[in-house]
């Protein structure tokens, strides 16, 4: 299983596992019925989750195949409900490059004017390069951007954005990837262009950097005040245990003073 989906991921476009992975998700879902895991947004239980990654990355027990939550996606939506008023407060909320899992319960929160923003997602309604976006300033509250920023050519300019459209007193979560924990100073290297050298150099055939441990002073550049915060260190073991949460991830929350 986890070689056929790492082979799945690397090799079909994003934007058409968007369409089609759902369907074959909750296929495979019924090989793993049980009640080992449950995930926090859609509420289905589980043996297990099913495994997620490419090559020798591949996880175990990372994808919900009920609405196809990673662990990264669980963890920010426990933060959302226990640590903001995202799903309590009237706030206008941008999702650059959403993603299927946060789509629907998103869109059905009353208090929430939800934008939903990519340049090639069939997802998405708003069709836009994130380095130029085509809204007025100060036009939203919450910025959403998840694995987003590795794969823009320049993402200080998709920051810069990020902070002219957020109002005062606005907040962002802005996760990366980090394939080398120990890499201090993010690398880029613009002769590298074909998927081949790409995927050798950061990981995978679509990003365009590898970011290291300067990744809050590259936010922090164009305006914001960053936070990382180790929300899932306050969480009980049993409840990371439980939703399958990242060990120690750090969300990275920018705030716009």
């Amino acid at each position: 299983m986890k070689k056929l989906i790492s082979t799945v991921i690397r090799y079909v476009p994003r934007k058409y596992l968007q369409v089609l992975s759902p369907v074959a998700l909750r296929v495979l879902g019924f090989f793993y019925a049980g009640k080992g895991v449950q995930c926090p947004v859609c509420n289905k239980e589980y043996k297990k989750f099913l495994p997620y990654g490419r090559g020798s990355s591949a996880r175990e027990n990372a994808l919900c195949p009920s609405c196809q939550t990673l662990e990264r996606h669980r963890l920010i939506w426990l933060y959302l409900k226990e640590k903001t008023d995202f799903f309590t407060k009237n706030l206008r909320v941008l999702h650059i490059a959403p993603e299927s899992c946060f789509i629907t319960p998103f869109s059905k929160q009353k208090n929430l004017t939800y934008t939903t923003a990519d340049l090639e997602s069939p997802l998405a309604t708003v069709k836009m390069d994130i380095q130029k976006m085509p809204f007025e300033d100060n036009s939203f509250d919450v910025v959403l951007c998840n694995h987003v920023l590795e794969h823009i050519p320049d993402d200080y300019k998709a920051l810069s954005e990020m902070y002219r459209v957020l109002s005062p007193n606005g907040w962002a979560i802005l996760q990366v990837p980090f394939f080398d924990l120990n890499l201090q100073k993010t690398f880029q290297d613009d002769t590298i262009i074909s998927p081949q050298e790409r995927f050798k150099a950061y990981g995978q055939e679509d990003h365009v950097r590898m970011y290291g441990q300067d990744y809050p002073v590259r936010i922090a550049s164009v305006g914001f005040e960053v936070e990382e915060n180790l929300f899932v260190k306050e969480l009980p073991k049993e409840n990371i245990a439980k939703y399958a949460l990242p060990a120690s991830e750090i969300l990275y929350v920018a705030r716009k003073n």
